[in-house]
């Protein structure tokens, strides 16, 4: 029987694996600047696991980006890619290309026992969408839902929405950046350039200057208890839990909330003990809706793998 290969491409790392009984296999990273295309790191991959060309029945790639026609561009990488040179050069069957953040929604539907921490206490509503939100390179956004047998993922762009404000302080921080680049998407600050961006607004507002040039900086300096570093971290929380909560209200996301992505990871502990759980439900005469709607941070290494995986069994289903 020939093989399935899943794969999940970033602008910096290839994760690939062979997907059997419903479960990744032999998991492997390759460096995209180590190889010219995508087809030469899944020969090579193919050759660590002593198959070859010919070997694969159907492939599903996860990648930043819209999929839409027969060329694709990756996102932050030199690779380029045609569904039709892949399947010839590759002499694969089938080719599926999915959203990266498809998915890492899909990936939630395969989380193992300690794969996950609870945020916010509560009971997921299986008829009910769930959202995914994660802050990492950019800030990726979408729902997901069971429908009969099968998961959809609905990814959009709401990473892109604006930055919503709830006090005074945010007010100020939000001033100062629009001051600097105009209009402020949540992006624009939930992310690892955002939480720079983040505290060299804070910074600016109360006349420090800045120490730190970098997301590992901050985090890092957050974790030794430095103040500074402390209160961005926490403004980062709680602008999160904003842009959550709104996002939950707009699809009815009772389904549970999925928080995924590098940036939250590095400060596990102090995100836990943040104000995200109050801004998430700080909706006014709608702050009761937010009552048993369950909140985790994922940990789990290859989501976006998992999640490849998920949807090119589902399409091998219909």
């Amino acid at each position: 029987m020939k093989a399935l290969l899943v794969g999940d491409i970033g602008g910096t790392n290839a994760r690939l694996a062979l997907w059997r009984d419903n479960a990744l296999q032999a998991v492997q990273v390759f460096a995209t600047a180590d190889y010219s295309s995508p087809e030469q790191a899944i020969e090579a991959y193919l050759a660590d696991q002593g198959l070859a060309r010919g070997d694969l029945a159907a492939v599903c790639l996860a990648v930043a980006g819209p999929v839409d026609g027969d060329d694709f561009r990756f996102t932050n990488s030199h690779w380029r890619l045609s569904r039709t040179a892949f399947c010839q050069t590759l002499q694969v069957e089938r080719l599926l290309l999915i959203n990266d953040f498809t998915a890492m929604a899909l990936g939630m539907t395969r989380l193992g026992q300690g794969e996950c921490r609870e945020v916010c206490a509560g009971r997921a509503d299986p008829t009910r969408p769930a959202l995914v939100i994660g802050p990492g390179t950019g800030l990726g956004v979408g729902s997901l839902l069971r429908l009969g047998e099968h998961w959809h993922a609905l990814p959009g762009e709401g990473g892109h929405v604006d930055l919503p404000v709830g006090n005074a302080r945010e007010a100020a921080i939000h001033q100062q950046i629009h001051r600097q680049i105009g209009h402020v998407s949540a992006e624009t600050v939930l992310s690892g350039g955002g939480l720079v961006r983040l505290y060299q607004a804070m910074c600016a507002l109360d006349g420090d200057t800045p120490r730190h040039k970098s997301p590992a900086q901050i985090t890092d300096a957050a974790l030794g208890g430095e103040p500074r570093a402390l209160a961005v971290v926490e403004q980062f929380s709680r602008f999160l839990g904003r842009v959550a909560g709104n996002a939950v209200l707009t699809l009815g996301a009772r389904g549970g909330v999925y928080i995924v992505g590098g940036v939250i990871p590095r400060f596990a502990e102090l995100f836990l003990r943040s104000g995200f759980a109050a801004s998430f439900a700080d909706k006014g005469c709608m702050s009761g809706y937010f009552a048993g709607v369950p909140v985790w941070l994922v940990t789990a290494e290859f989501s976006g793998l998992l999640g490849a995986g998920v949807a090119l069994q589902q399409s091998q289903e219909y």
